[in-house]
């Protein structure tokens, strides 16, 4: 039976943590490991983009910091010999690379799409190559493979890039079933692929999840286990709901929804590669390994409780653009949707009305996008708004569009409350429905929808 098997960066902080995930790896017979980079990597590359742009002075130090997170794992976890040498050697190689690509941007002063996706991806590459490594110092038979060589496959978005199935099965099971059947565990950094001419193409933040899911599809894995730092996913998010319940089981649908609408466990579309087939997820606890975590499958449970869960997002934006008809005007969504688009701008949801539409947006985007807006002001346009301070709630279940008095006991509840709804929204997806509230009802809203369905 082969086993995805992906590590997080949670679960790859320090020594310990690895060495954890090297002995639950190492307990298999068939396996293929996908890798997050190490806790916190990711966010230095970030900073020391910004620090290159400034002044070449500032590589040196930030090579260092690199250098030493990684090179104390093996100086821990690996004894003295051949193993360890090449090890050390295949860390510093990747280091020369990010080094070269941080010295261009610094005499250059830019910074290209396609170079900051490349220095980005060596999160990624570090760690695989480290656990690849540590694996082999403790002998067990493991390979290092990049993912664009190694045939994770995506079209041409450099930020955030779709997985192209086909094509990822047909190479990277060329690339991966040789390795298997000589017994060797290949490890595969995430977080990245290859995209048209071969360039490299990130699959956005905590994609690690989605090309470890790319990878179950393209070997018809019978599992994919997402290893984490928590048990699996809750009915509700525990610092919100101390009451909140382990979910044993759930659908992929719930899953993507719970994911979409703010439970940080899955990258939303993990699920993707995996539709029409029989691959179950697990998400696993690494400081808990005989633990159950939550299954995760294509049909779901069939659950006593019609919710399976609430998810919420505290960190919202909502552009409001008015003016008289605006809902029925021909392409006036269309115009809106492309002009945000080409800026790199997602829309994470819209609620049209005859004299109102309303944009949800990563706060993030939101004053660049009231810029971009501003400029479209014309005769049907008449006034823009930005309102920051709203929180999402989404309640997501099976069928729950289907079932008669959820929805009057969702509202009930969070009425009970004195908590005003904003803007509500059902029928997108038949498992989930989701509304609005002032950012400071959000924890109360969430607690209130609970205990309705998890007394």
């Amino acid at each position: 039976m082969t086993r995805v098997m992906k590590f997080g960066g949670g679960c790859l902080r320090d020594s310990r943590s690895i060495a954890q995930a090297c002995a639950i790896i190492s307990a298999q017979r068939r396996a293929v490991v996908v890798v997050s980079a190490i806790h916190g990597v990711t966010e230095r590359l970030l900073a020391a983009i910004e620090q290159a742009k400034r002044h070449e002075r500032n590589i040196p130090p930030i090579l260092a910091a690199l250098a030493t997170r990684h090179l104390a794992v093996i100086d821990e976890l690996c004894p003295g010999g051949p193993a360890k040498k090449r090890l050390q050697v295949a860390i510093a190689a990747q280091l020369a690379q990010v080094e070269r690509l941080l010295t261009g941007i610094a005499w250059h002063r830019d910074l290209t799409p396609a170079v900051r996706a490349r220095l980005l991806s060596y999160g990624e590459r570090l760690a695989a190559r480290l656990l690849a490594g540590v694996l082999e110092c403790l002998e067990t038979r493991s390979a290092a493979l990049d993912a664009h060589r190694a045939g994770i496959c995506t079209d041409g978005n450099y930020e955030n890039a779709s997985i192209d199935r086909d094509r990822t099965r047909r190479v990277l099971r060329a690339k991966v079933a040789p390795l298997l059947r000589r017994g060797i565990i290949p490890v595969i950094p995430g977080f990245f692929g290859r995209g048209p001419g071969g360039a490299v193409t990130l699959l956005g933040r905590n994609g690690s999840d989605y090309s470890a899911a790319a990878v179950a599809y393209a070997l018809g894995a019978e599992r994919l286990e997402v290893w984490k730092d928590v048990d699996g996913f809750m009915s509700a998010d525990p610092s919100r709901v101390p009451t909140a319940r382990r979910l044993e089981r759930l659908s992929f649908a719930e899953a993507a929804e719970l994911s979409y609408f703010g439970a940080r466990i899955l990258h939303p579309r993990t699920v993707e590669p995996l539709a029409g087939t029989r691959t179950r997820i697990f998400v696993r606890n690494l400081e808990d390994p005989a633990g159950a975590g939550s299954e995760i499958t294509a049909s779901g449970p069939n659950r006593a409780v019609d919710v399976a869960g609430i998810a919420a997002n505290r960190r919202l934006a909502v552009i409001r653009i008015h003016g008289a008809g605006i809902g029925s005007k021909p392409g006036l969504l269309a115009g809106v949707s492309s002009l945000l688009a080409g800026a790199g701008i997602n829309i994470h949801s819209v609620l049209t009305s005859q004299t109102c539409i309303n944009l949800l947006l990563d706060p993030a985007d939101a004053r660049r996008s009231l810029r971009k807006m501003k400029a479209a002001v014309n005769g049907v346009i008449k006034r823009i708004e930005l309102e920051e301070r709203l929180a999402l709630v989404g309640v997501v279940g099976e069928r729950i569009m289907e079932k008669e008095g959820i929805y009057a006991r969702i509202f009930t509840a969070v009425a009970r409350e004195k908590i005003n709804v904003e803007m509500a929204a059902a029928g997108a997806s038949s498992v989930a429905c989701y509304f609005l509230v002032r950012s400071p009802d959000l924890d109360r809203a969430v607690r209130a929808i609970h205990d309705e369905f998890f007394p």
